[in-house]
């Protein structure tokens, strides 16, 4: 016989067994209660109850018996190991099933009416394009549970079945897992519902994004926001507040800028606080059928501004052409793609791909030096077959910005457009790149910018547009650079433009080399003729003679401009055969380094 004692200071709420009872190993013989908590004794081997040592209420200490086992035959003769005898599975516990209960009203099957309309307008619910942005079954979300804070006012039960999540999925997924790993490829995810409440802010839903605001600074995690829906929302009264101007989303979301990647998709209505948040984002997806503006109708109304119809204010085709989008898409599944497309060239370097054939290079310059083209061309021919993502399509038509990569690294790119103004740089132009090099820059993307430019816009009309101010832009960006920037003259290198887009001048890049069809000057030959021979050419009679020798004296500076001579005197590195562009850059690219930022910068919005 052995007593059977108390592994710890308790008192005794049960006693499991009576005298001359035969338990065997696991079964439950006393259950002691310790700060609160219950313990349940079981045996640790088969016996026979001899005597009990305590009763209910016993204060016992450690090592006090509780009771007298006696072996049994059968424990004694048994040769096989004692194991405690495994849990039955009984049926759902009542608060797991509660659990069940409160995430069904989640899914978007619960919701069928409204799911149903959003469907009608051509629009997918937030947990619709999240499930497609994220690798399956890696979304964890947060504050599911959370509903409007408006309980003084509506039952608990109208709450959790109309106003789930507070209108507002939050959480962190997976994103292009498969191809980057899953530490490259997390990132935080946050969906207005734009089927609750109308996709307002309430101040749980703001608590919910400042938690994973927080997390995503701290744990430097990319956001993908799902903008659409209004303002704040007055209904929730649950709060005791005025205004709620005190929140800190604005200024959570504000300080990722420069830190981490962020990407605003907008479908529908995106107006006020929504609208606010998506142009902080570092790049503006959109779908054609969006609204995008700092006020509703019913702001607009209230200002006395007049009264509108929510897809007369901010509609996609102004708000591209404008700046506002940087993606332009058909609907929310080409958004979703497009967001994936342009996280990737942050999650790092892809091991396989395919390179465009180079030869083509060679034709994207015409023969005719005046003869515009497509440089946008030379772009894909440049990177990865499939990798260009060119952004702000609708805005500063005079140079192209992209991301793109060559051989698996990503880069961002830049070209002169001689298909708007000749390629010639106006104050959109040059806002355009100049915040792109600023993105570039404070994500670490190396810079290649391909120049054809007559140089920056002149004149009374486009003084009118603070030119000045706006173009110098690319030369301060420029002069804090931390990425190495690779420059390629395809063709006109002119004046103080074509020193814009080679990081201040032709020797700010780690190179710059020259196609043979490039031409080079202080400023457009034909101008630098007619100024420099001003004299001579008005000597002679307007006509023949005169159109003579202007050609003459212009096909000399050619020459004396050309690429060939620019490198014999070292203001360029090297003229190549456009074929070898690409080889240059992937040389380029493996020996360049990446400075470490002094601090982190913010990426302007604009």
């Amino acid at each position: 016989m052995k007593p059977f004692r108390s592994p710890l200071q308790s008192q005794v709420v049960e006693v499991c067994v009576s005298v001359r009872d035969t338990v065997r190993a696991g079964d439950p013989l006393v259950i002691v209660e310790a700060m609160k908590m219950e313990h349940e004794l079981r045996a640790d081997a088969d016996g026979l109850v001899e005597e009990l040592c305590c009763a209910v209420g016993d204060v016992v200490h450690e090592g006090d018996p509780l009771l007298v086992l006696a072996p049994t035959a059968a424990a004694g003769a048994s040769a096989e190991p004692i194991r405690p005898t495994a849990p039955t599975v009984s049926a759902e516990r009542v608060d797991l099933a509660r659990l069940r209960e409160r995430e069904r009203f989640l899914q978007d099957a619960a919701r069928p009416d409204a799911v149903a309309k959003r469907h009608a307008l051509g629009l997918r619910t937030a947990r619709e394009n999240i499930a497609d942005l994220c690798d399956e079954g890696s979304f964890i979300e947060y504050g599911a549970l959370a509903v409007a804070a408006q309980r003084s006012r509506r039952s608990a039960e109208d709450l959790i079945a109309n106003t789930p999540a507070d209108g507002m999925v939050t959480g962190i997924g997976s994103v292009n897992g498969p191809t980057f790993g899953p530490e490259r490829s997390r990132a935080v995810v946050m969906a207005y519902d734009a089927t609750v409440l109308a996709g307002t802010q309430g101040m749980r839903n703001h608590a919910k994004t400042d938690r994973l605001l927080g997390i995503a600074l701290e744990q430097r995690l990319p956001v993908v926001l799902f903008a659409e829906g209004g303002g704040g929302r007055p209904g929730d009264t649950d709060m005791p507040i005025v205004a709620g101007l005190h929140v800190g989303t604005f200024a959570a979301f504000a300080r990722l800028s420069g830190r981490v990647p962020v990407i605003g998709i907008a479908a529908g209505r995106c107006f006020a606080g929504n609208a606010a948040l998506l142009g902080c984002s570092d790049v503006v997806i959109a779908t054609r059928g969006s609204n995008i503006g700092m006020g509703g109708p019913a702001m607009v109304e209230g200002g006395g501004l007049g009264v509108f119809r929510p897809e007369e204010i901010g509609p996609s085709d102004v708000q591209h052409a404008n700046g506002v989008i940087d993606i332009l898409v058909d609907d929310e599944a080409a958004a979703v793609a497009a967001a994936k497309h342009y996280l990737s060239f942050f999650q790092g370097r892809t091991d396989h791909w395919v390179a465009p054939d180079s030869h083509l290079l060679r034709d994207v310059v015409p023969e005719n030096r005046v003869r515009a083209y497509d440089s946008l061309v030379a772009l894909r021919g440049l990177v990865d077959v499939g990798s260009l993502l060119p952004l702000r399509t609708g805005f500063g038509g005079g140079i192209h910005t992209a991301l793109g990569r060559i051989e698996g690294r990503p880069v961002g790119l830049m070209a002169n457009n001689p298909l708007h103004k000749g390629g010639a740089i106006d104050a959109d132009a040059a806002d355009k790149a100049a915040r792109f090099m600023q993105l570039c820059d404070a994500h670490g993307l190396p810079i290649v910018s391909l120049v054809d430019t007559p140089g920056f816009m002149v004149g009374p009309a486009t003084e009118a547009t603070a030119q000045v101010r706006h173009v110098s832009r690319l030369f301060v960006r420029a002069a804090h650079l931390r990425v190495p920037v690779f420059a390629v003259v395809m063709r006109k290198g002119y004046g103080l433009g074509a020193m814009g887009m080679t990081a201040g001048g032709f020797h700010g890049p780690v190179f710059t080399v020259a196609w043979p069809s490039a031409e080079f000057g202080a400023m457009g030959l034909e101008g630098a003729v007619r100024l420099g021979y001003r004299k001579e050419l008005e000597a002679l009679p307007e006509g023949p003679d005169r159109e003579a020798l202007f050609q003459r004296l212009l096909a000399q500076m050619v020459a004396r401009g050309s690429a060939i001579e620019m490198a014999s005197t070292l203001e360029i590195d090297a003229v190549i055969d456009p074929s070898e562009t690409r080889a240059w850059l992937v040389r380029g690219l493996a020996g360049a380094r990446v400075r470490e930022p002094q601090a982190p910068g913010a990426v302007d919005p604009w």
